[in-house]
């Protein structure tokens, strides 16, 4: 089984930064893809960014530019640097990780609100 820990969520203003950070603690299956998503109440869960194991990434429309994701697969942990942040960037953002059986895994989400 997967257990993902994430840190790094807080309150920032508008035009501020925080880096989150995303581990895979118990380290038991093979990992191909780790990423974040992001959801508000009365909305989907949306996605923000991926990585494959090989380092490859994708970013949603919204984040692209701002958002940089990142993987150290010696420590089994993915990151996103958010800079430039916006109001529209609040919610609580999610790790996931994909196992090499296709099988998605979840943290339990960290709050992430930009207010001035």
């Amino acid at each position: 089984q997967v257990q993902l820990v994430e840190s790094g969520g807080g309150l920032v203003q508008p035009g501020g930064s925080l880096r989150l950070s995303c581990a895979d603690s118990r380290s038991i299956v093979t990992i191909r893809t780790m990423g974040w998503y992001r959801q508000t109440p009365g909305k989907q869960r949306e996605p923000v960014a991926t990585t494959t194991s090989g380092g490859t990434p994708n970013y949603s429309d919204s984040v692209k530019g701002r958002f940089t994701i990142s993987r150290d697969n010696a420590k089994n942990t993915v990151y996103l640097q958010m800079n430039n942040l916006k109001p529209e960037d609040t919610a609580v953002y999610y790790c996931y990780a994909k196992s090499s059986s296709y099988i998605n895994y979840w943290g339990q989400g960290t709050q992430v609100t930009v207010s001035s």
